[in-house]
């Protein structure tokens, strides 16, 4: 079965846990490197990351957005949005269709 995780600063992810997701805080960088390979070969289909933490790992979260899973999702976190997560997603909508169904102002 597949597993979901969060993973960034304790304060903007301790309360997924109460849904039932696997939280896995992160201040180092470097550690964030280790453990989003290590949920990626561990059967983790959903990875959501805080919007702070993936600016820190864009090259690794750029390895996984051509394969099928994990499929990494940014959030905001306690620090608020900064647009990454809504930018990536009207990227993939665009790469997906050919144009800008979502925020086409026109």
């Amino acid at each position: 079965m597949y597993k979901i995780a969060v993973m960034g600063d304790y304060d903007s992810i301790y309360g997924f846990a109460t849904l039932g997701l696997d939280t896995f805080p992160v201040d180092d960088p470097e550690y964030g490197v280790t453990l989003l390979k290590r949920l990626a070969e561990d059967n983790y289909a959903v990875i959501y990351m805080t919007e702070a933490l993936a600016s820190d790992l864009n090259k690794e979260i750029d390895r996984y957005r051509e394969v099928m899973k994990p499929a990494i999702i940014l959030i905001p976190g306690i620090s608020g949005n900064t647009g990454a997560g809504i930018a990536g997603v009207k990227k993939s909508v665009e790469q997906a269709v050919g144009s800008d169904i979502l925020f086409n102002e026109e």
